[in-house]
């Protein structure tokens, strides 16, 4: 049973009953108390990463413990932006080769990126500034998950919106990030 203990304003203030007086077989107090140090332990965990990230430590994919320069880092986005201007040129090219119109670059585009994801984590562009998509749990992409990321891709804007890890919702979507290699 819950007691009232006054707080400093004079007011009553509901307080849970000590565990010693609680019977263990129908307690319910040990419950929330685990439901609220979970959720404590979670707020504070939050708050570590805010106060590692605020004090200059954090940089992208410091969390998934890739290192912050050189090979396996997160890639900036002016070599994400360059590589996807690469492969556009390509299926321009490739589209108006095949169909004199550029009217099935889109379809094209779609095609290379899909494939290629799926297969190499590269396309071509990607390859050329030195580049790729991996998994974050490892292994391939495969061609289910390249689906989902080419998908998701195709309609510009996700993209754009990327976390502080520069995963934008087709990578958190389809659980990649676009490394260095």
């Amino acid at each position: 049973m819950a007691r009232k203990s006054p707080n400093r304003g004079g007011t009553a203030q509901l307080t849970a009953p000590a565990e010693q007086d609680a019977d263990p077989a129908t307690d319910e107090t040990s419950t929330t108390t685990d439901a609220t140090s979970t959720a404590t332990d979670a707020t504070s965990t939050a708050t570590r990463d805010t106060e590692t990230e605020a004090s200059g430590n954090y940089y992208p994919g410091k969390r998934f413990g890739l290192p912050e320069r050189g090979p396996g880092s997160v890639s900036s986005m002016p070599r994400r932006v360059v590589a996807l201007f690469i492969d556009w040129l390509l299926s321009m090219v490739i589209a108006y080769w095949l169909t004199h119109s550029q009217f099935w670059t889109i379809a094209v585009f779609a095609v290379e990126v899909y494939v290629l994801t799926a297969l190499t984590g590269c396309t071509v562009g990607k390859r050329l500034v030195g580049i790729r998509a991996i998994r974050i749990g490892g292994g391939q992409i495969g061609f289910g998950w390249a689906l989902v990321r080419t998908a998701i891709l195709l309609t510009v804007v996700p993209p754009l919106l990327t976390d502080r890890d520069l995963r934008g919702l087709h990578d958190r979507a389809s659980d990649t990030i676009v490394v260095c290699i």
